[in-house]
């Protein structure tokens, strides 16, 4: 009998795929770096029996059809908004993410990254790294206190319950929005719930952990950073779509907000003549949040249980469509 063919759109480390080469006939792009073509990506779906996947791949209703034998899609990431789910669900395609074994990583790289964007972290190293330091002086690159000021979390999720944990121990108020109140995290954070527009007038510090939906599409506007503190700070580290870029840079430029510290970006990887990159209050990072090797390796591991459980005939660990669990119990 013909082995199942598993495409794997990116070198991941062989000791955790091995275990899948025992068993499949597996194939996997020879590149860590460089995302596979879109061409290449159609005609190995074409005979593939499973995917793993990066959100740099767009998973569409193209893909999927072209994919008939197609009975998993494992995405390297918690997020899923490059797959489009409904129409795989239609298709009787299981798609998995990789959720919880990221949680404590991101939050880490969060919170690093709100403290870097307040203390003006980049800019100090850079000034001694130029040799630009003469000497000490009063206001030499002072920047905010983050310990008793009010954070305020968009998208209570299991990240932002991890971030909450850690403004906490900074002894900061802490507010969130989230569709549903999360009453856990109230109890043991002391996190308050409000409305949207009364989290970003209110905190100090806007942090957005929110998935990309076509609600929070370019949730945060011009308006929205109209109505922050002029000496508010926004991070984002959840997608960069949710965020209106142009209004965004407006908004540093013309002083409505302090600064930004951004992991994610509108179109990825962002251009090095992006406007925002000029501004000496932006820290950008990569979209680098979940990435530790243990952290990464144990996404990996999941991706590759998951397609093992599809195709053995079992549920995976973490199922994105729900309805294709129904259809096999």
């Amino acid at each position: 009998m013909k082995k199942p063919y598993v495409f794997i759109t990116r070198k991941l480390s062989e000791h955790i795929v091995s275990p899948l080469k025992e068993k499949y006939d597996v194939n996997m792009w020879e590149h860590e770096s460089t995302p596979v073509p879109r061409e290449t990506l159609l005609n190995e779906v074409k005979r593939a029996t499973a995917l793993i996947t990066m959100l740099s791949e767009k998973i569409d209703e193209e893909l999927l059809e072209a994919g008939r034998d197609l009975q998993v899609v494992a995405n390297l990431a918690v997020g899923y908004d490059n797959i489009d789910v409904q129409a795989a669900t239609k298709k009787g395609i299981a798609i998995c993410n990789t959720p919880d074994v990221l949680t404590d990583t991101t939050a880490d790289l969060t919170f690093a990254l709100l403290m870097a964007t307040a203390r003006r972290i980049i800019e100090a190293a850079e000034l001694v790294k130029k040799g630009e330091w003469k000497s000490w002086s009063p206001f030499l690159l002072a920047g905010h206190d983050i310990h008793h000021k009010t954070i305020g979390i968009v998208g209570m999720g299991s990240i932002g319950e991890a971030v909450a944990k850690r403004a906490k121990g900074f002894d900061m108020n802490i507010l969130y929005h989230n569709r549903s109140r999360k009453p856990e995290a109230e109890k043991s954070q002391g996190a308050k719930y409000c409305s949207f527009e009364d989290l970003i007038q209110q905190a100090d510090f806007i942090v957005c952990l929110t998935p990309l939906t076509p609600e929070t599409k370019k949730l945060f506007n011009r308006e929205a950073f109209n109505k922050m503190k002029k000496s508010a700070i926004f991070i984002n580290a959840s997608r960069g779509p949710v965020v209106d870029e142009k209004a965004l840079y407006e908004a540093l430029v013309e002083g409505e907000i302090a600064a930004a510290g951004l992991d994610v970006f509108d179109t990825e990887p962002i251009g090095a003549d992006h406007p925002l990159l000029s501004l000496q209050n932006v820290v950008a990072l990569p979209h680098i949040g979940s990435a530790t090797r243990e952290t990464r390796e144990a996404m990996m591991q999941l991706c590759v249980e998951n397609v093992d459980r599809v195709l053995s005939g079992k549920n995976p660990k973490t199922l994105v469509n729900k309805a294709w669990e129904k259809e096999k119990v």
